[in-house]
């Protein structure tokens, strides 16, 4: 290697190659002695590209930073783990240009309403590096559980931690401020950025159990639903916790949510707080009320020098475009996004269809949600995102990040049926987020997606076989029971070396053309 500064990347391929393969490997910047070069250029491009070149001797990753000299050793990876198993691996001699199509590659896990822990999250992360995915959205507050550490109210936790969807008594669960350091940590090996979700001010019935003072009142089926914006120390509060968490998360983005409010609003009209705020401030309806919290809020979070995220409803507000990211989630309301877009708001698409993976993935699935009781999320749909659902003069636009996969856990209670719910579409939102339109290929991902399935085996991961159903029964912990409508609501709401995911192949293998071997034993890269 000719830079020191990539001996993390250069580490991370001596640990995953062990770990999954057993092939042990040194690492030494003596660029002679290496079989796996690794080069920093300087040369214009886009982030995170790379090029891996494989000769008979010598394999040798290049990039104008870390990040693509990551992406490089990962396409390397995924090339030795599609070998069959045995003594040595064999790669074939090749060149490979790649470059993703979005810089926001991402996935959101809901642990409010139940939760997984951190070795699943780090199983998790694992193969989100596997799959060139960069954005890990985690939502650790809602209705029904408060995942995170306050130290400033310890309550949150302790009290806001306790149940979850299925059973309000059950103990609580949160993670530490300890855990948190040490999983963005572990993320961040893995270019992988880690940006909490603190829900306001809607879904806050969590939190308003441990510090029920700061409640905006309760309507039947929304018990302290809201925060109070009427009361002057509910914002102070909230400050307070945003700041703390903001120290534990590097990203400098907080998501605040911002959705669903109208659910639980309602339960303002006539507290004498409110009403004071209202004729304050001139406000005629309760939604004005809203957007003033929101808008304070987001104001505090950009003094600290962070961006604010938020659910698409929050594009009706007045947020600075600089500082603000919208996440386009209801499809069947496309003004949101040419709201969000004509506003000058950066924005991540994640729409329901077919983006949430809450939702079944197979039409003889029982357990999940279905759009207006037959519309549902299959592989095919996912790959063929977003190109095949949007106008081009919308993708086309520089404000479009990228996309994102969202998975909420009503009926996801255990980690079986987690995997089940998240592979392989996994593999299929990687290559969206991944791979230009005109270089995808439907046919060519399901052959390499057949070998993934071999190692979601090896990591003990329960899947969906799309190519026989009938291999892994659907894991199905709860069974909701919904309308034939579902309604608008978010909780009821690579071109294609083979074997790279993502890669843009411009030399590959013919006949007669010498190949790399790898034997387990020792070898070296730098």
């Amino acid at each position: 290697m000719n830079d020191n500064s990539m001996l993390p990347q250069a580490n991370y391929l001596q640990m995953e190659l062990k770990r999954a393969d057993g092939i042990l490997i040194a690492v030494d910047p003596d660029e002679q002695k290496a079989q796996i070069d690794l080069k920093l250029v300087d040369k214009p491009g886009v982030n995170g590209a790379y090029d891996l070149k494989i000769e008979a001797n010598k394999i040798s990753i290049t990039a104008s930073g870390n990040d693509g000299i990551f992406y490089g050793l990962v396409s390397l990876m995924q090339l030795i783990r599609m070998q069959p198993a045995g003594n040595s691996v064999s790669l074939a001699a090749c060149e490979i240009a790649d470059a993703p199509r979005f810089q926001w590659r991402g996935f959101m896990l809901d642990e409010s309403r139940h939760f997984f822990g951190r070795e699943k999250v780090e199983q998790l992360l694992n193969w989100m590096a596997f799959y060139k995915l960069n954005k890990f959205h985690w939502h650790l507050t809602d209705d029904d559980g408060w995942r995170l550490e306050i130290k400033k109210y310890p309550r949150l936790a302790q009290v806001g931690g306790i149940g979850n969807h299925t059973d309000s008594l059950a103990p609580a669960k949160y993670y530490t401020q300890e855990d948190i350091k040490e999983i963005v940590a572990y993320a961040q090996d893995r270019f992988i950025t880690v940006i909490p979700e603190i829900d306001m001010p809607g879904h806050a019935t969590a939190a308003n159990k441990a510090y029920p003072e700061y409640s905006g009142g309760s309507i039947r089926n929304y018990e302290n639903y809201t925060f109070d914006p009427g009361n002057e120390k509910t914002y102070s509060y909230l400050t307070a916790i945003l700041k703390e968490a903001n120290g534990l998360f590097p990203s400098h983005m907080i998501h605040l949510g911002g959705d669903e409010v109208a659910l639980g609003n309602q339960a303002w009209a006539g507290r004498p707080g409110i009403k004071d705020m209202m004729a304050k401030n001139n406000f005629t309806a309760l939604e004005d009320l809203e957007h003033y919290f929101f808008n304070r809020m987001a104001d505090s979070v950009m003094k600290m020098n962070v961006n604010v995220l938020c659910w698409d409803e929050a594009a009706s507000t007045n947020l600075n475009p600089a500082k603000t990211i919208v996440f386009w989630w209801r499809q069947n309301f496309p003004s949101q996004l040419e709201l969000s877009l004509q506003k000058k708001y950066d924005v991540v698409l994640c729409p329901r269809l077919p983006l949430y993976f809450d939702f079944v993935q197979d039409k003889n699935n029982v357990s999940g949600r279905r759009w207006n009781g037959a519309y549902f999320n299959s592989l095919s749909n996912i790959y063929n995102f977003p190109d095949r659902q949007l106008p081009s003069a919308e993708l086309n636009s520089n404000l479009i990040l990228g996309i994102q996969a969202n998975i909420w856990t009503e009926t996801v209670g255990s980690e079986k049926r987690l995997d089940y719910m998240t592979y392989p579409r996994i593999a299929a939102l990687a290559e969206s987020a991944w791979t230009d339109r005109v270089l995808k290929n439907e046919s060519s991902f399901n052959e390499r997606l057949k070998a993934d399935l071999t190692l979601y085996d090896r990591d003990g991961i329960y899947y969906y076989n799309p190519f026989d159903p009938g291999a892994h029964p659907e894991a199905i912990d709860f069974i909701r029971h919904t309308p034939k409508r579902e309604k608008a609501g978010r909780h009821r709401k690579h071109a294609h070396e083979k074997a790279a995911r993502g890669a843009k192949t411009s030399k590959t293998d013919r006949n007669g053309a010498k190949h790399h071997h790898i034997k387990k034993g020792n070898h070296r890269a730098g």
